[in-house]
């Protein structure tokens, strides 16, 4: 199995591409990665400008078959992380086909889309990161949600065995309520938040540490894993 490189090159040399990075998870996870010291590719509908070695590039998610042309011109990635998303919420008997066709373009197309690009040239010992959730296990009200992320776990456990090879690994990080705008989207009204345990909504920079510790030198023995990151809420 490739050695994983060491961790002043990660820091100096490392690309990531990351989906979603103008709000929320996606937004966290990618100020995390700038200030660890990575070169960082953006996509996302929203033009998004931060400090550090940051790119953004003009995506839309919902339609998949574009994106293998947007990061055609991109050099090799170290890391992909699939964070965009959105929730659309109903109990049966109101469940709209068109969101949950809506959900799994953007959360699983876009993913297979986007990997199928990028991991030919992905270096060994790279890394892959989905965002799935909490609810995945299904949770009333969110079905259509659940089946998507939980195709996320489908996708990543089967990647995970085919990459390791080459040492790169794949994991899934399931957030519970997280203190992001996707709380005040009117398309998840049918299910209002209910407070973890813990009495506070996860904070998005929480998840972006796990993330950059996956990402990092020492996610090097970690593939094939779900981490729920939910404040107490699966307790």
């Amino acid at each position: 199995m490739p050695e994983s490189l060491p961790a002043e090159s990660l820091q100096a040399e490392q690309h990531a591409v990351v989906t979603g990075c103008s709000s929320g998870i996606g937004l966290a996870i990618t100020r995390r990665l700038l200030a660890d010291g990575w070169a960082v590719t953006g996509l996302s509908r929203t033009p998004t400008s931060l400090d550090g070695k940051f790119e953004w590039l003009r995506a839309d998610l919902s339609e998949p078959e574009s994106l293998a042309e947007s990061v055609a011109g991109l050099r090799p990635v170290d890391a992909l992380v699939h964070a965009a998303g959105f929730q659309r919420t109903a109990h049966l008997g109101d469940l709209d086909p068109s969101a949950l066709a809506g959900m799994f373009t953007v959360h699983v197309a876009a993913a297979s889309v986007l990997a199928n690009a990028l991991v030919p040239t992905m270096p060994d010992g790279g890394r892959i990161v989905l965002l799935g959730s909490r609810t995945s296990t299904g949770m009333p009200g969110k079905s259509h949600y659940a089946a998507t992320k939980a195709a996320l776990m489908g996708l990543g456990r089967t990647w995970a065995q085919e990459l390791a090879p080459r040492g790169i690994t794949v994991n899934v990080l399931s957030p519970g309520p997280t203190d992001t705008p996707m709380l005040n989207d009117p398309g998840r009204a049918a299910t209002p938040v209910r407070m973890p345990a813990l009495g506070a909504l996860v904070d998005p920079e929480d998840v972006a540490a796990l993330a950059a510790f996956l990402l990092g030198p020492h996610g090097k023995s970690i593939t094939g894993q779900n981490y729920v990151i939910c404040g107490g809420a699966s307790l």
